[in-house]
């Protein structure tokens, strides 16, 4: 009996490597302090009533928010490890296995579990307050799209300690994510947490198209929207279409994998270049789903800090929907050498390099907002002046990459690396960073701290070039991607050394950005703001920091684009201040998204060990949480007008 014991936990569970088995006791430690903590301070029905019931879209974004930074720190840690790895030759402080898997997890958490879940979060804090909606169009769906993510998230991470992480890098090209090279479980974590957490981003990108096309304010037609909206609505439209395409995709290497069909092996006649057509079809409008919403960021930064009317503002709503169709045709540029022929490689040639028009537009249009206007050197403005330069560079080592004849010198090299990294750091997280900073006082009512931020700002930045610069050179050196070890010989030593180094100082970047945030917490009173801290042109500075529950007591009017800036400048009539309230129709908060989404983990955990007893009862959780919801009819309530006029009241400061 103890023998069977012991060999089921020795597959159960990831032994052996001394890191492992290190976070497994941290993990281990942490969970038991958090059920330490909540239980002392009696903290459980808060949690649930608060929190993990709630449907108030400004708390599923802070909880978007939360784990994006806890992934960032999980994503960061795996790419550290491997810099380590690779800063000197014939190094052996990976295991080649370990090594495998790092890379993998490190694609697949950065993409999907840290840059989706950060922008997913700035959706959901700021959309609804930018349109003077009292929250999305479907509450209900927005929290089941919360709950799918984290437990499709919590899948793909458990593979850390139990049964072991896949290996076959983020994208999982078979045959190599096929049984006959993957026989273990790791390809089957990847699968369905993110199948799991896919549905959530589906459902999330059909809730915000409806509630940008249907919950705008009285006035508020789409050519007055603020850029980051027009931005969540490019980026929506591709959610829509592309993320079908990951599922139907993964679904049939499940297949493959637990069925024994032949979709991707060509022993029954399948094709493994089908897989790779598939899952870049997703794959590439996938940078742009979450590059849009940066652009936006930056375009409301710009204007706010150059004190400007944004350059542009037509040319760059085109610009973003031209992006949205574009990049459903640029695919198979990841992969020239695959034997298309000229014809078909010109074509996607020249589709990427016709991308580069649009995303250029752009450029310039914050280029000449900043032009004569009285620049404020914010963290927030910062972080988007530094993105200029760096995705510049980035763009056009793309255009380099997009010319067929030169991809197949650059193909799978370290140029890539950098040119990848470019685009997403530079692009990406400093566009996040960027709307954190920005957005952070309305989502908390206090500033960060600002020397701090600059701190981890300049670190940040000197780290990403130190990092991934010579990350070119080695790619035009012969270093191919993924890497495990090289001779002294290859001559890579010196630049790979630079490189690690680079990679730590983002790490300690990280750390003051965490301390920053401890830091603010901490000492808020001081940080404290009002409703309008950076003197901002859209409507969610019209409201008090924090946001009341129901966002706006009366909908506000927004016949102009940039109503609030434009009522300060006495360019519009000031709205009044309301003497009388109605009562407000909100939705009431449910547990059952949060008991659907664990019943797809417990499904989805089933399908991984072929444990059809966890399965086979967990769907039906599922079946039965629908049912619950369909029979639901207690789901809204009133906010009383006292109630709301009392609020008001004090966010005004009328004595009573």
């Amino acid at each position: 009996m103890f023998d069977k014991i012991k060999d089921f936990a020795s597959d159960f569970f990831v032994t052996g490597d001394p890191m492992i088995l290190g976070a497994q006791v941290s993990i281990g430690l942490t969970l038991v302090a958090i059920v330490f903590v909540l239980t002392f301070f009696k903290k459980w029905g808060w949690l649930w009533r608060e929190w993990l019931t709630s449907v108030d879209h400004k708390r599923i974004g802070i909880m978007y928010i939360i784990c994006s930074i806890l992934m960032l720190f999980r994503g960061g840690v795996d790419a550290l490890l491997m810099r380590v790895q690779l800063a000197m030759p014939n190094s052996e402080f990976l295991q080649p296995e370990h090594y495998n898997q790092i890379f993998t997890t490190h694609g697949v958490i950065m993409i999907l579990f840290m840059a989706m879940p950060l922008m997913f979060g700035l959706f959901n804090i700021v959309v609804p307050l930018q349109i003077g909606a009292r929250d999305v169009a479907y509450p209900f769906l927005n929290s089941l799209s919360f709950w799918m993510f984290f437990w499709g998230a919590m899948l793909f991470n458990v593979s850390f300690i139990i049964g072991g992480s896949p290996d076959a890098g983020w994208l999982s090209y078979p045959p190599l994510s096929e049984m006959s090279h993957s026989p273990g479980v790791g390809e089957d974590f990847y699968i369905w947490g993110i199948q799991i957490s896919g549905i959530g981003s589906l459902a999330t990108g059909i809730n915000f198209i409806v509630t940008i096309l249907k919950m705008r304010t009285p006035g508020m037609n789409l050519m007055k929207m603020p850029m980051f909206t027009w931005s969540v609505f490019s980026s929506c439209i591709i959610i829509i279409f592309a993320f079908p395409i990951l599922t139907v995709t993964l679904a049939l290497l499940f297949l493959d994998r637990f069925l024994g069909a032949h979709f991707f092996t060509l022993d029954g006649g399948g094709n493994p270049m089908m897989y790779i057509n598939l899952i870049w079809m997703w794959g590439h409008p996938e940078v742009y789903i979450v590059v849009l919403p940066a652009f936006g960021i930056f375009s409301e930064v710009v204007a706010t800090f150059a004190k400007k009317r944004l350059f542009g503002y037509k040319s760059m709503v085109f610009a973003m929907l031209i992006i949205s169709l574009f990049s459903f045709f640029t695919w198979a540029h990841h992969f020239f050498t695959m034997g298309s022929g000229a014809d078909v490689n010109a074509f996607f040639a020249i589709s990427t390099m016709l991308i580069a028009i649009p995303t250029g537009v752009k450029v310039f249009n914050w280029l000449f907002t900043m032009f004569r206007g009285k620049i404020q050197f914010t963290t927030p403005m910062l972080w988007t002046i530094a993105f200029i330069p760096c995705f510049i560079v980035g763009g056009m080592t793309g255009v380099l990459l997009s010319v067929a004849p030169a991809d197949f010198q650059f193909h799978n090299s370290y140029f890539l690396i950098a040119h990848f990294h470019q685009v997403l750091i530079g692009g990406v997280a400093f566009g996040y960073f960027a709307g954190l900073y920005y957005w952070w006082p309305k989502m908390f009512g206090f500033r960060l701290n600002e020397h701090l931020g600059k701190w981890a700002f300049w670190l940040w930045n000197i780290g990403f070039y130190v990092c991934f610069m010579p990350q070119y050179f080695l790619g035009l050196d012969g270093m191919t991607r993924r890497t495990y070890t090289y001779s002294w010989d290859m001559g890579w030593g010196p630049l790979n050394i630079v490189s690690t180094v680079g990679g730590f100082l983002m790490g300690l970047a990280f750390l003051f950005q965490v301390w920053q945030i401890a830091h603010s917490i901490k000492f808020f009173k001081e940080h404290k703001v009002g409703s309008d801290p950076w003197d901002g042109r859209t409507l969610e500075w019209s409201i008090p920091s924090p946001a009341p529950i129901y966002n706006f007591a009366v909908l506000p009017k927004a016949e102009v684009a940039d109503v609030v800036w434009e009522e300060k400048q006495g360019t519009v009539k000031k709205q009044p201040v309301p003497t009388t309230y109605e009562p407000i129709h909100m939705p009431k908060n449910s547990g059952i998204p949060f008991i659907m989404s664990a019943m797809w983990f417990f499904a989805g955990f089933g399908f991984v060990w072929g444990w059809m007893w966890l399965t086979i009862p967990a769907l039906i959780g599922v079946a039965i949480c629908m049912l619950a919801r369909s029979f639901s009819y207690d789901t809204d309530y009133y906010i009383p007008a006292e109630e709301v006029k009392a609020t008001e009241d004090a966010w005004r400061g009328v004595k009573v």
